[in-house]
């Protein structure tokens, strides 16, 4: 493994300190981690602060040695600057595109809710309500627990299952550096495309030309389809758009030649 660089280091340290202080700052989860836009824990730092905040040790872990191994090859042959501008859009194209999704399923379920009675005031007030009792966000408990909240409006069963499900997706955050790294992966597959990675679950090597482009294929699958091969809880279009922020620049990139000179080491 090629020695880990300054601004690699400077970045999971942060990461581990960010990680470790949560357990001790519970409510830094809820300021720093990426809410979706329209809803009222949105906060104008979260598309940023998400990537430093993580859901578990081995999410913290994954990412951590994924950036260590990938970005310190990028920062030696780009620089400081250069590496964390481009770790940095690929992280926010990330909370982007993961945020459009977000907006485009919700407002597709609200367009299909057949209750005119039920103003854009009720919506919100149900869309930012927590159905969580504090003792479990089991689903058929939170289900529970929005029947006392909508109920009262008299929607019928079909409302009721799009308000609910509007509502939890309205409710959800993202945390993690996944989309940043997403689009390392990308930029390590460009400058080094023949170089071959040993993973756990591969029993051969692989190189990066092929592999990074059938993991973001794995992910958008997954996000489309929502049948997913990493398990739940997952922010596959984050993935996907922290990927494709990354391939964005590295075309420009490389069409345009980008002049170095403007980068100081």
């Amino acid at each position: 493994m090629m020695n880990m660089t300054d601004t690699v280091k400077q970045l999971l340290i942060i990461n581990v300190l960010f990680f470790i202080g949560s357990y001790f700052v519970p409510q830094a989860n809820e300021l720093l981690a990426l809410h979706y836009f329209e809803s009222d824990g949105f906060k104008l730092w979260q598309p940023i602060s998400h990537m430093f905040m993580h859901g578990s040790l081995m999410h913290i872990f994954f990412n951590m040695f994924a950036l260590v191994t990938f970005g310190s090859a990028l920062e030696q042959f780009w620089g400081a600057k250069k590496f964390l501008f481009f770790y940095f859009s690929c992280g926010i194209g990330a909370a982007l595109v993961h945020s459009g999704v977000d907006y485009y399923q919700i407002h597709s379920l609200l367009s299909e809710v057949q209750n005119t009675a039920i103003t854009s005031t009720d919506i919100h007030t149900i869309l930012n309500t927590s159905f969580d009792n504090g003792t479990s966000y089991e689903g058929r408990l939170l289900y529970q627990n929005a029947a006392a909240v909508l109920d009262p409006l008299n929607v019928n069963s079909n409302d009721f299952s799009l308000l609910f499900q509007a509502a939890i997706k309205n409710q959800g955050r993202a945390v993690g550096a996944s989309g940043a790294i997403y689009g390392l992966l990308v930029a390590f597959a460009f400058m080094f495309p023949n170089a071959e990675l040993s993973l756990m679950f591969i029993p051969v090597p692989v190189k990066a030309k092929y592999f990074v482009p059938v993991i973001v294929l794995i992910d958008l699958f997954s996000g489309v389809t929502g049948y997913s091969l990493f398990g739940g809880g997952v922010a596959h279009f984050a993935h996907v758009g922290g990927a494709f922020f990354g391939f964005l620049m590295m075309w420009y990139w490389k069409k345009s030649q980008f002049d170095k000179n403007r980068w100081d080491r």
